[in-house]
C-alpha cells in the first residue's frame, strides 16, 4: 500500500480516536480549536472576496468614466484600509495647498499668522478670487491660508509657498514628516500641467492621505494649529460635488480639491462619520487626453465605494 495514501486515511481516524479518548473538557478544546481554524479561514476568504469586489467596482468606474483612478483610505479607528492604485503617481494639483498650509502652520506661530504680506497685480496668476480684491492692502498669512484652502486661490497658494522657501522648502517640510514621495517643483498655475511619465508636482494617493493625516490628526502640529487647519478645510467652498457628495448625510468633511490637465480631478479629505473615528481619504483621477474634461461624479462614486468597503454605512 502507498504510505502517503495510508497516512492520509489514518490521520482523520487517529483524530477521531483521540477525541473519543478525551475527557469532555478536552473534547471541547479540540472542537473549539477546529472551529477557530475554520472561522479564521472563512473570515480571511470573506475579506479577500470583499476587497476583490471593491477593486472590480473601481475598475468599472474607470471604464465608465474613461479615466485612471487612484484611491487610498484608512479608518483611523479600525485601521482598515481601501487601496486602488494607491502607489501610482498623479498630478497633485491644488490638493497640495492643504499640505502647504500645514507646513506654514508648522513654521509660524499663531501670532505670526497676523503678519501682512504685500503683493502687486503682477503677482496675480490665473485664478485669484480673493487676492485680486486686496492688491492695495495686502493680506495676512491667516487670510492667505483661508483664501488658499477655502477658495483655492492660486496667488494665495503661491505666496504661502514663498513663505516656505518655494517648492524646495515645501518639499523639505514634507520630508520632515516622512513624505519622500510628494514632489513639488513648480508654482501655480504651471504645477497643474503634468505630462505622462513626468514626476514633478506629483504624488500618490497613499502619500497625500498619510501627510494630510499627519497634519490634521497626527503630531505634526499642536492641537490649536490642527484645529485651525481643519476648520478652514471644513469650510471649503469648492468640494460639494466631490467627496462630500459621496458620504452619507450628516457626516462632516474637511477637504481640499484640485484639477488640472489630462482631465485631472482630485480630492483629499478627513471624514467624520456620525459615529466612530475619522476616515482619511485621497481620491485622484486623470485621463489620457491633455484637454480632456474631468468628472466630479467619478470622485463622488469612488467615495461611495470606499464607505461601503469600510462598512461604516451604519455608524
Amino acid at each position: 500500500m502507498n504510505k502517503r495514501w495510508f497516512y492520509q486515511i489514518l490521520a482523520p481516524i487517529g483524530l477521531v480516536l483521540m477525541v473519543a479518548g478525551c475527557s469532555d473538557e478536552e473534547k471541547q478544546v479540540v472542537q473549539q480549536s477546529e472551529t477557530e481554524q475554520t472561522g479564521g479561514t472563512n473570515q480571511t476568504s470573506e475579506n479577500i472576496t470583499a476587497k476583490e469586489a471593491t477593486i472590480k467596482k473601481f475598475e468599472q468606474l474607470e471604464k465608465e468614466y474613461d479615466a485612471k483612478l487612484g484611491v487610498y483610505a484608512i479608518d483611523t479607528g479600525t485601521k482598515e484600509t481601501v487601496e486602488f492604485h494607491e502607489n501610482e503617481r498623479f498630478a497633485f494639483t491644488s490638493t497640495h495647498k492643504a499640505l502647504a498650509v500645514g507646513a506654514l502652520l508648522q513654521q509660524k506661530s499663531i501670532e505670526e499668522l497676523n503678519q501682512r504680506i504685500t503683493y502687486t497685480s503682477e503677482d496675480l496668476v490665473n485664478y485669484n478670487p480673493i487676492t485680486e480684491k486686496h492688491v492695495d492692502t495686502g493680506m495676512t498669512l491667516k487670510e492667505l491660508s483661508d483664501a488658499s484652502l477655502r477658495y483655492s486661490d492660486n496667488t494665495a497658494g503661491n505666496l504661502i509657498l514663498e513663505q516656505l522657501g518655494g517648492p524646495a522648502g515645501f518639499k523639505k517640510v514634507l520630508e520632515g514628516i516622512g513624505d519622500n514621495v510628494t514632489n513639488p517643483e513648480r508654482i501655480e498655475p504651471d504645477l497643474n500641467v503634468v505630462n505622462p511619465s513626468e514626476t514633478h508636482d506629483t504624488s500618490t494617493p497613499i502619500a497625500l492621505a498619510t501627510s494630510l493625516q499627519a497634519f490634521t490628526l497626527g503630531d505634526a502640529l499642536p492641537t490649536e494649529k490642527r484645529e485651525l487647519l481643519i476648520d478652514w478645510m471644513k469650510r471649503n467652498t469648492t468640494g460639494d460635488a466631490l467627496i462630500r457628495a459621496g458620504v452619507p448625510k450628516g457626516w462632516v468633511v474637511a477637504d481640499k480639491t484640485g484639477a488640472g490637465s489630462y482631465g485631472t480631478r482630485n480630492d483629499i479629505a478627513i471624514i467624520w462619520p456620525s459615529k466612530g473615528d475619522p476616515i482619511v481619504l485621497a481620491v485622484l483621477s486623470s485621463r489620457d487626453e491633455k484637454e480632456a474634461d474631468y468628472n466630479d461624479e467619478l470622485i463622488a462614486e469612488a467615495t461611495e465605494e470606499v464607505i461601503k468597503a469600510l462598512k461604516v454605512k451604519g455608524k
